[in-house]
This record gives C-alpha cells, structure tokens and sequence, in this order.
C-alpha cells in the first residue's frame, strides 16, 4: 500500500479500487455520501454499488476493501 490514509471527503473519480487479496477490481466512478452530514456511503465501481462496510481503507490515490 502507498499513500496515507486520507477521509473519504478526497477520494476522486479514477482512484484504483482493490480487492481483500490485492487485486485492483475497478476504479472509483462515483463517491456515494453526504458531503454536509458527514456520512459516506460507498462507491460505485464499474457501475457496481460497494458499500461503505465493506471499505477497509482510503489512502492518497486508492480504495481498499475488506
């Protein structure tokens, strides 16, 4: 893993997006939250909903799930 671990309020469109194992299953298409509440919700991943549970962690310039 590289980069530090940042809030989900950064994550962009087209950072990596990796599996349990390591393996990159996507890039970020769009952030599901409520910037003003706070409140992440998940991604959406190649069209795919991931859930905000299954997000193990954000660093600088990629997503991994749990």
């Amino acid at each position: 893993m590289s980069g530090d671990p940042v809030s989900w309020l950064l994550v962009e469109p087209g950072w990596p997006v990796y599996g349990a194992d390591g393996s990159k299953i996507g890039k970020v298409d769009e952030v599901l939250g409520d910037g003003q509440s706070g409140i992440f919700h998940g991604l959406l991943v190649g069209g795919d909903e991931i859930l905000a549970e299954r997000v193990a962690e954000i660093r600088e310039g990629e997503i991994h799930l749990s």
